[in-house]
């Protein structure tokens, strides 16, 4: 993903996440993070179909962000997307975390079938939707 990415993925973010969006400057602030960012793009025909960002730190990695737009949804590309991200952390020896709306329970399975397992809650996550996070982790792979 670079800054010339973020108006696709802006609009991605009010169809897929609103009202619990990120905003461009959280986006420019990940992005100007190389040593602990990862942020990628998928693309078909110049089109931004989906995004998805890992944070590393040292002991541990964080699904920041993934998302595929809903035209485009169940043909693999949002696990190409995790793929990617978990290879980096992989590489790194870090277990991966993420948090997941409660209510989400498609994509609480989509984890599930890449090794993740629920680990606890988080109240009151989503601010603006007032939603709860389901808390996810995937131990290290080797």
């Amino acid at each position: 993903m670079t800054v010339a990415d973020l108006p696709a993925v802006m609009g991605l973010e009010e169809e897929l996440f609103a009202p619990d969006t990120w905003t461009e400057w959280m986006y420019r602030d990940e992005l100007a993070r190389p040593d602990t960012r990862h942020y990628l793009v998928a693309v078909d025909a110049d089109a931004v179909l989906g995004y998805a960002g890992l944070i590393s730190y040292p002991y541990e990695a964080h699904i920041a962000t993934i998302g595929v737009t809903g035209t485009r949804q169940h043909e693999g590309i949002g696990a190409l997307l995790l793929d990617a991200l978990l290879a980096e952390a992989d590489g790194r020896r870090t277990p991966v975390l993420l948090e997941v709306r409660e209510d989400d329970e498609a994509t609480q399975a989509f984890y599930r079938r890449r090794g993740f397992a629920e680990i606890g809650r988080r109240p009151n996550y989503y601010p603006l939707s007032g939603k709860d996070a389901v808390v996810m982790l995937r131990e290290v792979r080797r």
